[in-house]
């Protein structure tokens, strides 16, 4: 939107072809989500809580967080809100990835409203059925992986329609551009083609799985929202190379053209995510809910696949990564131990891993610190692959 007008502008007054740059974008963007956040972060948290609308937690939780019962939660609509306007303000509308990325993640926001409401209004910690939850985010997870099957390897949506028509006609057999080919960190030459269905079946268990991991994460106050900053950050370093022909070229990486706008959307998110953390800092005035952690896993998910980095997104996001694994080995092995013996036994104390320490004595400050030091690591060595080939 504003640089549309600071286009316009440029034609009589050279001064503001300088909003042409996406850096300069990408950095506006970023205090500007900043600033929604911080200036309607107070007025938000007593709307809330005017409203009544409290966490309810978990029972079979850690004895420590009951106190946390009453906490206003849903905050994570000021994230999509700060993310939203920051994007429409600052990106490039006519951009097909802006409005990809920005459906994705209001989609999976959709459905976090729901499944958040229903933990408020019927003061059910279980919230939406599983079973729906999952049905829904698969639905948004496939539209999305198949506009994206011929969207990324095409330059113009008309191009990726064309590429659609020429599958279909085909008998859904075309291969894909190498830029579509799945990459292999710290390898120069190392790509694995993957077909249409096969970029159709990665693209749909990492965005729905990245929306899901973040959202297994975020059970303790401040844990699942910086390491999203950083690792959007970090993804969005990886738009602006992708983006950008001579840096991809040079950095052996998959030109994507468009891909680099994406950088915008990145700072909005580390922008808005930095000022939701002001509030969501032990001891938390806010929780983000299922409308924030699932809407911000679907968008790191979605953004990781357009710019080709799926295996670094799964190296940087390691502590969302680790997570997850703890609950489905947990819950794995109580089953077939259940059945086995029956007797249901656990690996860990609790379920996600930063309840396993919390039980065992740590305080929960000290463990979102800690996996905040690790997912720092992590991304620092998931931007090493920039050169480390």
């Amino acid at each position: 939107m504003l640089l549309e007008l600071a286009q316009w502008l440029a034609r009589d007054i050279r001064a503001f072809s300088v909003f042409n740059y996406i850096t300069l974008r990408a950095v506006m963007a970023t205090l500007t989500a900043l600033a929604i956040g911080l200036v309607f972060g107070p007025m938000l948290i007593r709307k809330l809580t005017a409203l009544k609308i409290g966490q309810a937690v978990r029972q079979d939780g850690p004895q420590t967080h009951l106190a946390k019962s009453g906490t206003p939660t849903m905050g994570g609509a000021l994230i999509l809100i700060a993310v939203g306007a920051a994007t429409l303000l600052w990106a490039d509308l006519s951009n097909r990835f802006v409005w990809a990325v920005l459906i994705v993640t209001l989609g999976f926001g959709w459905i976090g409203w729901v499944d958040d409401y229903r933990k408020v209004v019927y003061k059910d910690p279980n919230g939406m059925p599983a079973r729906e939850k999952y049905l829904w985010q698969s639905l948004i997870g496939i539209v999305a992986a198949v506009y994206l099957a011929f969207a990324v390897p095409a330059q113009t949506n008309a191009e990726a329609v064309d590429l659609f028509l020429q599958w279909a006609r085909g008998g859904f057999s075309v291969n894909l551009p190498p830029r579509a080919d799945l990459i292999v960190p710290f390898f120069k030459n190392v790509a694995y083609p993957l077909g249409v269905f096969g970029f159709i079946g990665l693209t749909y268990l990492v965005i729905v799985g990245t929306s899901n991991a973040v959202n297994l994460t975020d059970g303790a106050d401040g844990l699942a929202i910086l390491p999203s900053v950083l690792v959007g950050t970090a993804l969005g370093v990886f738009a602006y190379v992708a983006g950008n022909a001579v840096f991809a070229r040079y950095l052996l990486i998959p030109h994507i053209p468009g891909a680099g706008e994406l950088t915008v959307f990145c700072g909005a998110i580390a922008g808005a995510g930095l000022a939701f953390l002001w509030f969501n800092a032990y001891p938390a005035q806010v929780f983000m809910g299922d409308v924030g952690a699932l809407a911000l896993g679907g968008a790191l998910g979605t953004v990781a696949v357009i710019v080709r980095q799926e295996i670094v997104l799964f190296i940087m996001g390691g502590v969302f990564v680790v997570e997850t694994l703890s609950v489905m080995l947990q819950v794995g092995y109580f089953k077939y131990t259940k059945r086995r013996y029956g007797e249901g036994r656990r690996i860990f104390r609790m379920a996600p891993l930063h309840h396993h320490f919390e039980v065992g004595g740590v305080k929960e400050s000290q463990v979102v610190v800690r996996f905040w030091i690790v997912t720092m690591m992590l991304v620092l060595f998931g931007l090493s692959t920039l050169k480390l080939r």
